[in-house]
């Protein structure tokens, strides 16, 4: 069994794009989506996920409320925030990054740099 790794966007193409690209490209990786910020915290508090890959606009609960959750469960939990916008108009990479957030990814991104941040994370390299 792989790294566990836990992906939320509430956009369906995109968790399944990743999911696909990321177990590609690094077979020690198991990668498990969610669409819901509230199923992925319950899915974080369930224990076993080693990192969170998160968006930062979802409908239910945004990236920061993710973030400061999963951190109060879990505060050794790497979590890497992806946004689609250049600019953060309710300033979530602010927030995240005063509470201690080290890495927000932008869209569209490389998914070499993307797994190389993971890999940073979890494996240390």
């Amino acid at each position: 069994m792989g790294h566990r790794i836990l992906i939320v966007d509430d956009d369906i193409t995109i968790t399944e794009y990743l999911k696909m690209e990321l177990e590609e490209c690094c077979s020690e990786l198991e990668v498990i989506c969610e669409n819901e910020g509230y199923i992925a915290l319950n899915r974080i508090m369930s224990g076993g996920i080693e990192l969170l890959l998160t968006d930062i606009a979802m409908p239910d609960m945004d990236g920061y409320e993710l973030y400061s959750r999963a951190k109060e469960y879990n505060e050794d939990l790497p979590i890497i925030m992806m946004t689609g916008f250049g600019y953060d108009p309710d300033h979530v990479v602010v927030k995240s990054r005063k509470a201690g957030l080290q890495d927000v990814i932008f869209k569209p991104f490389d998914i070499k740099k993307l797994t190389d941040k993971i890999k940073k994370r979890i494996l240390g390299e």
